[in-house]
C-alpha cells in the first residue's frame, strides 16, 4: 500500500487509519544520564496512526507525569505540558514527508523531549512563517482534516504558538529548529521555581543540562553585553545554579 500519492502529491488518509499499513511509525527512546546508556526503546509501527498517536502519548506520560498527594488531596504534576507533546506529535504526524520511509524520532532525556519528523517544511511556507505560528500549508490535507475533526487539533497553523503560550511562564523554553531534511521540536522540563532575576532567567532559559555551551553560543541571545553576561555566569556559579568547566575560551556552561 502506497502511502503517498506521487502523481497528486497527498498521503493516502484512509491507508493510515488501517489497522496494518506501512506507516514506519515512531521510534521513543528515554536516555539514562547520558546517550551510552538507553534505559527504554520502543518502536510502533506498521499500525493506525491512531494508535501510535496514543501509544506515544501512553509513554509519554509514564516519564513526565506524576502524582503528588497532600492530605486529602491528589494532584497531577506535568514536568513537560502534555499539550505541548501532543501539538508536537501531532505536528510531525500531518507535516511530515511520506516518501521517505523514515520513522519519527522521539528522544527522551531527564531534561527534555525531542520530537524530530522527517523532511523539512512543504513548498510555500518560509521557516520565519513557520516558527511564528504562520503555516497555511498543509503537506497532508487529508490526514490533518481527521486529526482536526477528533480534536487532536484545534485551528490549522496554530500549534507552535500554541506550545510557545504553554511555556509562557517557564523558565525554559522550547526550541525549533527547521533544516532541509528534517523539523525538530525540544520542549525542556518546566521550570519555574527558581530565585532568579530577570537577567538571570534570561541565560537559564538558553544553558541546557546535558549539553555544555561556550560563551559564543549564549551572548547572542541575551539583550545585554558579554562583560554583564560573564559577571551574572559567575554569580550564578556560586549560586549553585550552573556547572562551569574549561578555562579561557574553552569555558563552557550548563544548568547542574
Amino acid at each position: 500500500m502506497n502511502l503517498y500519492d506521487n502523481a497528486n502529491g497527498y498521503n493516502n488518509a484512509a491507508g493510515l487509519l488501517a489497522d496494518q499499513n506501512h506507516f514506519p511509525g515512531i521510534d521513543m527512546v528515554r536516555f539514562g544520564e547520558n546517550i551510552s546508556i538507553i534505559q527504554k526503546r520502543v518502536t510502533f509501527e506498521n499500525r493506525s496512526i491512531l494508535e501510535v498517536y496514543e501509544k506515544a502519548i501512553e509513554i509519554f506520560r509514564d516519564y513526565y507525569q506524576y502524582e503528588e498527594i497532600k492530605g486529602a488531596d491528589r494532584k497531577k504534576i506535568e514536568k513537560i505540558p502534555e499539550a505541548a507533546f501532543r501539538e508536537a506529535i501531532a505536528n510531525g504526524l500531518i507535516h511530515r514527508i511520506w516518501d521517505v520511509e523514515s520513522q519519527i524520532r522521539v528522544l527522551m532525556f531527564e531534561d527534555r523531549i525531542e520530537v524530530v519528523s522527517p523532511g523539512g517544511l512543504p513548498a510555500g511556507i518560509t521557516k520565519e512563517e513557520y516558527l511564528s505560528g504562520k503555516l497555511s500549508v498543509l503537506r497532508n490535507r487529508n490526514l490533518a482534516n481527521v486529526f482536526y475533526r477528533l480534536g487532536f487539533v484545534e485551528i490549522f497553523g496554530t500549534g507552535i504558538m500554541r506550545i510557545r503560550q504553554l511555556y509562557e511562564k517557564s523558565l525554559r523554553k522550547p526550541e525549533f529548529e527547521v533544516s532541509e531534511n528534517a523539523i525538530q521540536i525540544v520542549l525542556p522540563v518546566w521550570e519555574s521555581n527558581l530565585d532568579l532575576t530577570e537577567d538571570e532567567k534570561m541565560i537559564y532559559g538558553i544553558l541546557s543540562k546535558n549539553r555544555l555551551k561556550s560563551m559564543g553560543e549564549i551572548a547572542p541571545y541575551v539583550s545585554f553585553g558579554r562583560s554583564k553576561t560573564t559577571k551574572l555566569l559567575k554569580e550564578m556559579e556560586e549560586k549553585g545554579i550552573i556547572t562551569v568547566e574549561g578555562k579561557g575560551r574553552n569555558t563552557k556552561y550548563s544548568i547542574k
